[in-house]
């Protein structure tokens, strides 16, 4: 059965051991972020993402790095600081969640728009109102298609060396689209776990300097976000398009080279748990993938076949990679931290599309969970399972909130 690919041990396991810290999740971000060598860091503090931008203003501040960390009045003019400083040919940086990256979302268009390579974490929180500062995915799922790689990370170690990966994508001269890395915000960003921190000179043996073709240079002078007639756009769109197709041997191939140095792979486009023999396979992204492999594995030892397909990159949707990986299962559970108010989920309806017109008719039945950070245990995912196998058996199951507390409602 097949299992996630184990990460190669490290010729040196003494340099291993040392470079080994018990740090929060929002430190080893900032680390990456450090080790990425950017020119410009702007960014809006907010929770919870504030402890990346504290962590990256203190390395400024001691001289870890010569990145010029600028102070802002709002997310909105964070991430237009960084048009102007990627324009002129800067390796740029932000961070933000929930509120903040609504009120980015007018930028947002323009950085993709104009084909700029920012990288961005965003520390995923529910969005209001109500109020809640807790996790959930759906802020970063309604921001699905602005044009930006978007890349769900598992746990912290991953989420640091997601960084300088999405450097890599984002700044190669036939992809020139920006990336967010989507961490699970407190359960990822504020948890303290131990990480192996990345190396800075081996971070630059990875990832090359930024050298773009094209930058605001007045001495060889250019264009950048300029009108466009109906004669023109719909070639940008096509191109951003053709761009975010390309991305994905990029995003396999950065994942690779990133462990032929560091010894740690994550799967690329998608990764997979268990799925050689499983008739139920749960889809899902962040964090609830570690309690869903426990959950696996408990229901596995009571000799029931299920099996995990983690979904690392929702954009680009990574169709025919999930199409391999899925085509033995009896039945989809798709479990995710969204609504789409009015239909189903983001991650479920895509998934029925891609699926649309093909050979593969397993029913894929799709669960709302875990919205503004109620938690998703083992006995829930076993009560997913139980309705994904119902629904196996033709009891007509379509989307559900799993876990609805219908005595308060």
């Amino acid at each position: 059965m097949s299992q996630k690919m184990s990460p190669p041990i490290q010729k040196d396991p003494q340099k291993r051991a040392a470079s080994m810290r018990v740090v929060e999740g929002s430190y080893a971000v900032a680390h990456a972020v450090m080790c990425s060598m950017p020119d410009v860091i702007s960014a809006y503090p907010i929770t919870p993402q504030t402890h990346i931008v504290e962590h990256l203003s203190q390395m400024v501040a001691d001289g870890a790095t010569d990145a010029e960390f600028l102070t802002v009045d709002s997310e909105f003019s964070a991430l237009s600081v960084l048009v102007g400083s990627s324009a002129m040919g800067g390796r740029s940086y932000s961070s933000t969640t929930s509120q903040g990256l609504a009120l980015m979302y007018e930028v947002l268009y323009n950085v993709s728009g104009m084909r700029l390579p920012v990288v961005m974490t965003v520390a995923n929180r529910a969005m209001g109102a109500p109020l809640n500062i807790w996790n959930d995915h759906q802020d970063s799922i309604g921001a699905r298609d602005v044009g930006w790689i978007q890349l769900y990370v598992e746990n912290v170690q991953e989420a640091m060396d997601a960084t300088p990966q999405a450097y890599k994508i984002a700044e190669d001269l036939d992809i020139r689209t920006p990336v967010m890395v989507c961490m699970d915000g407190f359960i990822l960003t504020h948890v303290y776990e131990p990480v192996e921190l990345l190396d800075k000179e081996r971070v630059r043996s990875f990832l090359p300097p930024y050298r773009p073709e094209h930058i605001l240079d007045p001495a060889n002078p250019y264009t950048f976000g300029a009108f466009a007639d109906p004669s023109t756009y719909t070639e940008f769109r096509y191109q951003q398009c053709e761009a975010m197709v390309k991305s994905m041997a990029k995003i396999e191939k950065a994942a690779s080279e990133f462990q032929e140095i560091f010894g740690r792979y994550y799967g690329g486009l998608i990764d997979t748990y268990r799925t050689d023999d499983a008739e139920v396979i749960i889809i899902a992204m962040g964090s609830v993938v570690g309690t869903i492999k426990d959950a696996i594995d408990q229901m596995r030892a009571a000799g029931k076949r299920v099996g995990l397909v983690k979904i690392r990159s929702y954009r680009p949707f990574p169709v025919k990679a999930l199409k391999d990986a899925l085509k033995n299962a009896q039945v989809i559970a798709v479990l995710e931290k969204d609504v789409s108010v009015g239909y189903e989920a983001g991650l479920t309806t895509d998934l029925k599309a891609a699926f649309y017109n093909s050979n593969l008719r397993m029913p894929i039945v799709g669960f709302s969970a875990g919205l503004g950070g109620r938690d998703i245990t083992i006995h829930d995912i076993e009560r997913l399972v139980q309705k994904a196998e119902a629904a196996r058996a033709g009891i007509e199951s379509e989307f559900e909130f799993l876990t609805l507390r219908k005595e308060i409602l």
